[in-house]
């Protein structure tokens, strides 16, 4: 589970009470898909046939222009998640990444589940003895790619649900 049991009203949207305006909202899903984009060959490598991931990953991106519904991009992401369910290792992480970053829609949160799947993804297909290391560059990676305005939230969040990311965020 990748979200926390006390919610930073931060990352909860303003028409939820809480203060995430809707442009940092988008921001957020546009940062989760490109982290899930990231590590989706690992998934496509041999599942090429199977496209809900990719499906995911853009319909996150279509949210956040304004041109989907929030349930509807939300059950794109289910189905990427379905998608990962009876696969191992980096391709099961990969697709559980595209849907969470669809799952940002509905819930703002689920941007670290998409940016933590996409690491253990790596760290997954990573040669053993350098998994840490490649989860480090991974997650490095990814907090070149947080939006500016976004960057000291991002990593915030990060350190706040570290534990509860399976410590993907640390050294």
């Amino acid at each position: 589970m990748i979200l926390p049991a006390v919610r930073d009203p931060r990352l909860v949207s303003v028409r939820r009470g809480g203060t995430l305006t809707e442009t940092d909202h988008r921001l957020l899903a546009i940062w989760a898909a490109r982290c899930a984009e990231h590590v989706l060959p690992l998934f496509e490598q041999s599942n090429g046939e199977d496209k809900r991931p990719r499906i995911a990953i853009e319909a996150a991106r279509t949210w956040a222009r304004g041109q989907a519904k929030t349930m509807d991009t939300r059950a794109r992401g289910g189905h990427a998640m379905g998608a990962a369910r009876p696969l191992r290792g980096a391709a099961r992480f990969a697709a559980y990444a595209a849907g969470q970053a669809a799952c940002v829609a509905h819930v703002a949160e689920h941007d670290l589940g998409a940016a933590a799947y996409a690491i253990k993804a790596v760290q997954a297909a990573a040669p053993r003895g350098k998994e840490k290391e490649a989860g480090q560059t991974e997650r490095d990676w990814q907090r070149r790619h947080i939006p500016g305005g976004l960057y000291r939230l991002v990593l915030e969040d990060q350190a706040r649900r570290n534990d509860i990311c399976w410590s993907v965020f640390s050294d």
